[in-house]
């Protein structure tokens, strides 16, 4: 195993992690700035009211999307990381 199949491994399985967080990171990303806006048009400056929800929708987020991300895992895994301990 050389360097190149090394550094296209690492590639896949970067491209992989953020195929898998893109979700997650979105979904937080969406709550958090609704949730803004409406602390803005309301004047309220709760600290609970920001992280509550976007902790909710994370743990949904997670739980809908673990079964894609688990057969993401080990797709990749039978596909790169297999052949490559097979010697293949």
């Amino acid at each position: 195993m050389n360097e190149t199949e090394i550094i296209d491994v690492l590639r896949e399985f970067l491209w992989a992690g953020v195929r898998m967080g893109a979700p997650i990171i979105l979904s937080a990303l969406i709550v958090g700035i609704v949730i803004g806006l409406f602390q803005a048009l309301t004047s309220i400056q709760e600290m609970t009211l920001t992280f509550a929800p976007k902790l909710l929708v994370l743990l949904i987020v997670f739980w809908l999307n673990a079964g894609s991300m688990s057969q993401t895992l080990a797709d990749l895994f039978r596909r790169s990381v297999i052949p490559i301990i097979a010697g293949a």
